[in-house]
């Protein structure tokens, strides 16, 4: 069975957190090797990602990994961090460069995923299991295709002991990126990011920020359902679970799912591929 891992995103209002706790016991019964827990830009996350790792762990007895990124605070305020995650038991965590917020002018005493990947393993050795992002359609901040290979290889001979990528849906995109990888040197194993499919402008403002390419094909499809939400729901729910297959039968290490703290889409994709 391929191992599953899950994303969330610390809540921060009441509706969001009676979101997140409907979903959680569906979510937990696909067994999710571990769930991670994004990162906020700037000083809110300091509080609410902590806050939700905790919760996670304590209360629902996941294996929760919480992101780190180098916009979040000083080197003193995420080594801090990295001190509350070590005493709650965390032996995980996802290391990132992370976007700067509006307003912002600089990264700090972090510049990049590796200089944050090289602390934790300087400062903590042997302790963390470090996870970095990879992008097999390339960063959008990337000079070229070469530059983005170089810039991974970095983070990986910095002390990263695995990657999961940007979501796509050109499963041809995902295993060429791992062959240029494996050519490269890096030998650590690179999980594949997946996006549900729920809602066409949702998806699309969340691609043209990060990168990630809507096939043609699918982007005329979703258009064609217009508001049928049910319809596209469907499709998403068709459409990713052929992409998982695919990436299965090639052998990934596992599947990282993007669940935007709701349950059904995620379950849907799992029922059609046998890992609910």
């Amino acid at each position: 069975m391929t191992p599953i891992s899950l994303e969330f995103f610390p809540p921060k209002t009441d509706e969001q957190r009676a979101t997140l706790e409907a979903a959680l016991p569906k979510l937990k019964a696909l067994k999710p090797e571990y769930v991670s827990c994004t990162f906020g830009a700037g000083g809110s996350t300091l509080s609410y990602t902590p806050e939700t790792v905790r919760h996670l762990r304590s209360e629902h007895g996941l294996d929760a990994a919480p992101h780190l990124s180098c916009v979040g605070g000083t080197r003193a305020e995420i080594g801090k961090l990295i001190e509350t995650y070590k005493a709650m038991g965390c032996r995980r965590i996802v290391a990132l460069r992370g976007d700067l917020p509006s307003g912002m002018a600089s990264y700090g005493e972090f510049h990049y995923a590796s200089d944050l990947v090289e602390y934790i393993r300087r400062e903590h050795d042997g302790f963390f299991h470090i996870e970095v992002a990879a992008y097999p359609e390339m960063h959008p901040q990337a000079a070229d295709a070469h530059n983005d290979l170089a810039n991974f290889k970095r983070k990986v001979d910095a002390g990263a002991n695995g990657a999961i990528t940007q979501y796509f849906y050109n499963p041809d995109a995902y295993f060429r990126f791992v062959e240029d990888a494996r050519k490269a040197g890096i030998a650590v194993p690179i999980t594949p990011g997946i996006m549900p499919i729920t809602q066409y402008s949702q998806l699309k403002r969340f691609s043209d920020m990060c990168g990630a390419e809507i096939p043609r094909w699918i982007a005329k499809r979703l258009e064609a359902f217009r508001d049928d939400a049910d319809s596209i729901r469907q499709f998403g729910a068709d459409v990713v679970a052929q992409l998982c297959e695919k990436l299965v039968a090639g052998g990934v290490p596992g599947i990282h799912f993007y669940t935007l703290n709701r349950a059904k889409a995620t379950l849907a994709i799992c029922e059609r591929i046998g890992l609910a």
